[in-house]
């Protein structure tokens, strides 16, 4: 049952904290099936009015099948008449390989999702990847290589010589790339964390090359969430091997499409490297921030084993979830590095106590200091570990409890000086008037960074962050959208103003959303004017998939598409006009 935001009409409930929570709905059903526009002064506005005692989530963790070709969407609303483009999405979509379940959210083989807008029409369509991990596991009937947390074996059909020689051939990376896609020059790649990539029609969807980064770059691998430069030029961090074989990170550029038509992998570069704290031990990195004339890189207490990565790899068959491990006294450290001379500021020695992070929000310079907001976890327990699919298919009260041993997360602002001097040692070095976060020289000569909270509420996440990137990207900005997690589940939209902490929510019963991605009005100098994509997931309905258009200033419907058929979970994407 379907709700109507009506700025006239509200039932006010009790204050959380400071200020007042609203739920703006007009329904026949009010709270049952509603779509919330919460206003609030504190961040305490997300907290969910939606229960999933259904359990409907589990159908985001299904395999579905490839269709032979796009099929229609039934709109109702009105899609903005200058809304014509594709919306690509990527996301796991195969669940198991014969009688081999995939374990991990993160392993199921990589889906492209695709919904066209065009001529005030919408249809849907999605192949999968024919990565070299699809295409052997399909041939083979079995899972053939190592994904994030499920491991691979021998072909039992093999003699015991043969299946004993298998372990010692060495490591198989994975191509399975489910976490993004992304435009380089011209050209369209999905991509993971490895470092593979793979070439994609981003209109046929068909898979056309695997790319190896590392015959062009010194990376191990690289992130699925690149920088890029309003040139076209793409920035991203891989660890690699530095000095004395000791672990570091690299900053590579990516060169825009170019006049002669050539690979501009051939011209990438690494601009700067990072050194690890432990030789080792790099820490996984998912995402990092740049500036205009800055990038930073936040080096987390979850920790990559190298030795256990290469002997267990090797001779038991461990997967990259069995290598990780948490360094319980490190805390965290924040990186600085100049963009254009691509030096490494060693003097600027950033600390904070330990948290996960996986998406920057963004960075910007202001005033000679350095704002970087951050979706965070609280401590170094590693978040990928709730994230089994046994665990994200439990029963609602199971899913709950499990939820609540996880790290608490927050959306947290930390603001790093550029100048400092000897003499301010114990000060509180931030002016910047607008904001609560601390840094104060210690005697040492690191910096202790505390951050300024924007939104934390008990188990409620705001994750997958997005902004107006074309006009915000590395300046001072308002508006935040996000994914809001309720217990690691996806049922709420929520628009985040960072600097009243004020909070939007878009929500339905039995509804769940992925990523919204801003798409701004053509023209618009409005940083929030735009409209929010999303693909939303509606279990039991007749229709249970939809392509979503929210008002990105009001948070309110447009329109939506729906689809007969169920889409997965999808994990992050564009929108390419």
């Amino acid at each position: 049952m379907r709700g109507k935001v009506s700025r006239e009409e509200g039932v006010q409930f009790p204050s959380l904290t400071t200020g007042s929570l609203w739920f703006k709905c007009k329904s026949d059903y009010p709270l049952t099936g509603c779509w919330c526009v919460s206003v609030s002064r504190t961040y305490s506005s997300m907290v969910s009015c939606v229960e999933h005692p259904a359990g409907g989530y589990r159908k985001m963790f299904e395999t579905v099948e490839e269709l032979n070709e796009p099929i229609p969407a039934q709109i109702t609303g009105v899609i903005p008449s200058w809304l014509g483009g594709s919306l690509l999405r990527m996301g796991p979509g195969l669940f198991e390989v014969g009688a081999e379940p995939f374990h991990h959210l993160f392993d199921g083989q990589a889906v492209l999702h695709k919904f066209d807008l065009k001529d005030s029409r919408v249809t849907y369509y999605r192949k999968f990847i024919r990565t070299d991990a699809y295409v052997r596991a399909m041939t083979e009937n079995r899972v053939v290589i190592t994904e994030f947390g499920t491991a691979a074996y021998p072909d039992p059909c093999k003699n015991i010589f043969s299946r004993f020689f298998t372990y010692f051939r060495g490591i198989e990376v994975t191509d399975n790339c489910i976490v993004n896609i992304y435009p380089i020059g011209e050209d369209f790649y999905a991509v993971t964390e490895t470092n593979y990539i793979t070439k994609v029609d981003p209109d046929s969807l068909e898979t056309l090359k695997k790319v190896d980064l590392c015959k062009y770059l010194s990376v191990n691998g690289v992130t699925a969430h690149p920088h890029t430069d309003t040139d076209g030029t793409v920035y991203n961090i891989g660890n690699c091997f530095g000095k004395n074989m000791s672990l570091a990170y690299n900053i590579v550029k990516i060169p825009p499409a170019q006049k002669d038509k050539s690979d501009p992998f051939e011209k990438s570069q690494v601009v700067v490297q990072f050194p690890s704290s432990e030789r080792l031990k790099p820490s996984y990195v998912h995402s990092f921030g740049m500036t205009d004339n800055y990038f930073v890189f936040v080096e987390q207490p979850v920790k990559i084993n190298l030795l256990k990565f290469l002997s267990g790899w090797s001779i038991r068959g461990a997967t990259y979830m069995d290598c990780f491990e948490s360094n319980e006294t490190m805390g965290t450290w924040f990186h600085l590095a100049t963009k254009d001379s691509g030096g490494y500021l060693s003097s600027h020695k950033f600390r904070t106590s330990a948290f996960n992070v996986f998406h920057h929000i963004n960075t910007y310079e202001d005033e000679g200091f350095i704002v970087v907001d951050l979706c965070t976890w609280k401590g170094h327990d590693f978040v990928y570990n709730y994230l089994y699919l046994a665990n994200m298919r439990e029963e609602w009260d199971e899913l709950k409890k499990a939820a609540m041993r996880a790290p608490q997360p927050e959306v947290r602002r930390y603001v790093l000086p550029l100048d400092m001097h000897r003499e301010d040692q114990g000060k509180n070095l931030v002016s910047l008037s607008y904001t609560t976060a601390t840094a104060v020289l210690h005697t040492d000569g690191t910096i202790w960074l505390e951050p300024e909270v924007l939104f934390s509420a008990p188990r409620q996440a705001f994750e997958f962050p997005q902004i107006n990137y074309s006009l915000c990207r590395g300046k001072k900005y308002s508006f935040a959208y996000g994914l809001g997690l309720n217990h690691f589940i996806p049922d709420k939209i929520v628009k985040l103003n960072v600097q009243t902490k004020q909070t939007w929510v878009w929500q339905e019963e039995e509804c769940y959303p992925s990523e919204p991605l801003f798409v701004p009005t053509p023209g618009a100098t409005a940083e929030d004017d735009g409209v929010l994509l999303s693909i939303v997931v509606r279990p039991g309905a007749e229709r249970p998939s939809f392509l979503l258009v929210l008002d990105a200033m009001k948070l309110t419907e447009l329109a939506r598409a729906e689809v007969d058929t169920i889409i997965p979970v999808t994990l992050h994407g564009v929108y390419k006009p």
